[in-house]
């Protein structure tokens, strides 16, 4: 009998403490919720996941501009790769790179891309690059990144053509320098996007050719 008592007792006791468990339960369940939804809000509020800008460039650009992302080449192994307006123009994955100077044509007031060529700097001509460079039309965007080598073939002609569309390294371009450039045609003054590292067998981080060098900013749009 005791023990049959001693069972109710238990029973009784374990019932009523998940009858007030389930009830504090409840109202604890509440409170979360309204904790959890607020702390929720609070993190959209205060979200650290940075937003992401065309060509994943690190700031959005004004109204009025286009975005743009380019690398050289690295060494005779990776390709360049030019983004405009978060549209990858080239790259190896497109398969339109090549060694030499790659080019990509971008429609100064649409940001729309007008053309993509490469011109073997080494083993090529320089005939054909010349002239591609002169049927740029005015306003054009002009984007340009070295592979492998850019400069072996380039003459005085081909380096002032470059350098009427904005460029100040052009002339100093040599036997595997990494340059990525960002001109145009028309334009009035130097560019402020290029970027130039030599070749150095003290300072390279690969064994015949300097680092990768990268540039990414925002092109005022042409304005009639």
């Amino acid at each position: 009998i005791g023990a049959a008592k001693l069972v109710v007792v238990v029973a009784i006791f374990l019932l009523t403490f998940y009858v007030i468990s389930q009830v504090f339960e409840i109202k604890m369940d509440a409170n979360l919720g309204h904790i959890f939804a607020r702390s929720a809000l609070d993190a959209a509020a205060h979200s650290t996941k940075p937003p992401r800008y065309k060509c994943g460039i690190s700031k959005a650009c004004p109204e009025k501009h286009f975005a743009f992302k380019m690398a050289s080449g690295a060494a005779n192994v990776v390709g360049p790769k030019i983004c405009v307006e978060d549209n990858v123009l080239m790259s190896g994955v497109k398969n339109n790179v090549g060694r030499g100077i790659n080019v990509a044509l971008v429609n100064g007031k649409t940001g729309e891309p007008v053309d993509t060529k490469f011109f073997d700097m080494w083993g090529g001509d320089v005939a054909p690059f010349i002239e591609f460079l002169k049927s740029i039309q005015d306003g054009t965007i002009v984007l340009m990144g070295t592979y492998d080598d850019g400069a072996t073939k380039l003459n005085e002609e081909a380096r002032k053509l470059i350098a009427d569309l904005g460029s100040t390294s052009i002339t100093n371009l040599g036997f595997r320098d990494n340059w990525v450039f960002c001109g145009g045609k028309g334009i009035k003054t130097k560019s402020p996007f290029e970027q130039h590292i030599k070749n150095n067998k003290d300072t390279n981080k690969y064994e015949g050719w300097p680092e990768v060098v990268e540039m990414e900013g925002c092109i005022p749009q042409k304005q009639d």
